[in-house]
């Protein structure tokens, strides 16, 4: 049940307010144009061949010296980015025997692994992680691969970029890592996946902000839920020295200040420091008799 509380911050500012939020309502610092856009005249036989998935053109191409394997064309696209974001696993996978440049980038600094993965082109994307393409190059809003795939919500991506020594604590140009990024983009599944390869939970935005006070900010029950089963810090404060139990109690949903509060109660039982004195002190003096 949702509760107004009538909260401000110690500024004066409510941190669900628009004036403190770091990152844009929609994307953040995710530029998200999936596929690309073509113009015939920018482009040279191997690409226009690669676009369209024709194999035995993009042979005939490079028998002929017509072009190179990594000729670019206007927008600094290879035949490797426009097959990739086609989803012609076929030319890829032809490119790549041909020792093609994996991890050459356009001009939004996006490699064709980065294409394959925006585009939902999970073969293409395999087929270029096989070959040892690399998953850390950043795009210009410094974005990773890993990124992309959470974005994108693909799961099983998510799971395999790890593998491949993708940086789990990458952040883009907002100091959102993966699992930052999405939270704030409200994908529980994702955010399960990451836990589970041990991304850090508590990571902070430019803001501060920990993964708990952005699950509360994003009102993601589970989210918050499976945060706390981790152990994630409640103590930590924000620019504006605001914790993720007071994000909790201006949330206005009293689940969540049930859940912190709890969390908080068990910590605290459980701490050594919680022992009772007087008792240790009689348990020190009954063991010298």
């Amino acid at each position: 049940m949702k509760k107004s509380f009538g909260f401000r911050s110690k500024n004066g500012v409510s941190p669900f307010g628009s004036s403190i939020n770091p990152v844009r309502d929609s994307g953040h610092g995710i530029n998200f144009q999936p596929g690309y856009r073509i113009r015939d005249k920018d482009l040279r036989k191997i690409h226009e061949a690669a676009i369209v998935g024709n194999v035995a053109k993009v042979q005939h191409v490079l028998l002929f010296g017509k072009n190179g394997l990594n000729d670019r064309e206007k927008m600094n696209r290879t035949a490797l980015h426009l097959a990739c974001a086609n989803g012609h696993s076929v030319v890829v996978t032809l490119l790549l025997e041909r020792k093609c440049l994996l991890n050459l980038c356009d001009d939004e600094n996006r490699t064709a692994l980065m294409k394959a993965i925006e585009c939902q082109e999970e073969e293409c994307a395999t087929l270029l992680l096989e070959h040892g393409a690399n998953p850390n190059v950043m795009d210009v809003c410094e974005n990773t691969a890993l990124q992309y795939a959470v974005f994108c919500q693909n799961i099983s991506l998510t799971a395999k970029l790890p593998f491949c020594d993708a940086n789990t604590e990458a952040m883009n140009k907002d100091d959102l890592t993966p699992l930052l990024l999405v939270i704030c983009e409200r994908r529980g599944q994702i955010v399960e996946v990451l836990v589970k390869k041990k991304a850090n939970i508590n990571a902070v935005d430019k803001m501060k902000r920990t993964a708990l006070m952005l699950a509360v900010k994003y009102e993601s029950t589970n989210v918050v839920r499976l945060l706390l089963q981790q152990g994630a810090d409640i103590f930590s404060q924000d620019v504006f020295g605001w914790t993720a139990e007071e994000y909790a109690v201006i949330s206005g949903f009293n689940i969540f200040h049930q859940l912190i509060s709890e969390y908080k109660e068990r910590r605290s039982k459980s701490s050594p420091d919680n022992s009772n004195p007087v008792d240790e002190s009689s348990e020190e003096d009954s063991s010298r008799r």
